[in-house]
């Protein structure tokens, strides 16, 4: 169980919730992170009082300086100041929810140190899955998934005695705020209608990526890392009310699932206090009144990107990193008005064919495939 935790993220929706059940819980905050929101993190920090708080620009971080120079708040700026929270000694454990792959170093830094992580950052496994494992084992730091779906995995799989036993992994899936809609129908939304998710509430990227089916399968490629399942081992099913979150089905054919409200705050209590559990803020799942279940097959010919990350999956190495750098440029781009909600997957489709795969890659092979998918998005 976490006593003191440092957020990596701390201003976005994660790092909020995670903020929320940290207070609730009793535990100590070490650090806080933001990119550049000081209005938040000065508010954050004076409620918290962590020993160390971080805004990644430069500038940013000279203002929040300003603002809390009657506390003892220290104050810290750019990739150095995002590692120093990492790595801070009060903290027991981490939460990386910075989005992209920003949260690789630190997550990695984390590890070194022996930390427990709380992982919401998934394009850390989506890119470099086996290299963070690795290096897990040998520090003996723990990893525990803090999105719905994996921490869904991880509580289905408590009693597991044998990984032999396990016959799939099903991920759920919302379908996002298209489901049923045609690729004509596509070509023609918005980033306003890409941002209207019908059951969460995230930030605009992985609100995107859950548009665009894109996140589910950033989630089987972490999942195969996680829990170290084979692609064809992991299946995705539609499931619009999120109330099952994810389920295991074992070789003699039962399936265990985990049900809640769709709060984040449920998984990220959990990842602080795995092995215990305790009351805390999450919603109570009201079975009686929540309606019927449903599920369906995800369209992957009209959900493109989809079927590109299960093509990633499969080809391993550095595949994940060129899709996920692709991705985040593209959907940056989408975000900014530049290109249509289609192109985000053609623009990822693209850079996969001409990107050459490494395998068993080490970190700058990694690092070397993202600034190459990035820079084929342009």
């Amino acid at each position: 169980m976490s006593n003191c935790v440092s957020i990596l993220g701390s201003t976005g929706s994660i790092g909020r919730q995670s903020l929320e059940v940290i207070a609730a819980c009793g535990m100590k905050v070490a650090a806080l992170t933001a990119n550049s929101n000081v209005k938040l993190l000065e508010e954050q920090a004076r409620r918290f009082q962590p020993k160390l708080a971080v805004l990644m620009d430069d500038q940013a971080a000279a203002d929040l300086k300003i603002r809390l120079a009657d506390t003892c708040v220290q104050v810290a700026g750019g990739p150095e100041g995002l590692l120093a929270a990492a790595s801070l000694p009060q903290a027991d454990t981490v939460i990386t929810a910075v989005v992209g792959m920003v949260g690789l170093r630190p997550t990695l830094t984390a590890i070194r140190e022996g930390k427990r992580i709380g992982l919401a950052n998934k394009e850390t496994l989506v890119c470099a899955g086996s290299l963070v494992l690795e290096e897990a084992r040998d520090y003996g730091a723990q990893i525990i998934p803090v999105d719905s779906e994996h921490s869904a995995l991880f509580q289905c799989l408590e009693g597991n005695r044998d990984r032999g036993e396990v016959k799939r992994l099903i991920l759920t899936c919302s379908g996002g705020p298209f489901y049923g809609k045609t690729a004509a129908e596509l070509k023609e939304m918005t980033r306003e209608d890409a941002l209207q998710h019908p059951n969460w509430s995230m930030g605009a990227k992985i609100t995107v990526d859950s548009a665009t089916l894109m996140n589910k399968g950033l989630e089987v490629i972490e999942a195969m890392h996680l829990y170290h399942m084979p692609p064809e081992k992991i299946s995705v099913i539609i499931h619009r009310e999120s109330i099952i979150h994810s389920l295991v089905e074992y070789c003699d054919n039962a399936m265990i699932a985990q049900l809640g409200a769709p709060d984040m705050r449920l998984p990220i209590q959990y990842a602080l206090t795995w092995p215990k559990r305790m009351p805390g803020p999450a919603k109570e799942l009201d079975l009686w009144n929540c309606g019927p279940l449903t599920f369906g097959t995800p369209d992957l010919n009209t959900f493109h990107c989809l079927e590109l990350a299960l093509q990633a999956a499969r080809t391993g190495g550095t595949a994940g990193a060129v899709l996920n750098g692709a991705n985040e440029a593209a959907v940056a781009q989408f975000l900014a008005g530049e290109i249509g909600f289609l192109d985000i997957g053609e623009r990822v489709d693209r850079a996969m064919a001409q990107i050459p795969v490494v395998q068993n890659p080490g970190l700058e092979d990694i690092l070397a495939a993202d600034r190459a998918a990035r820079e084929a998005i342009g």
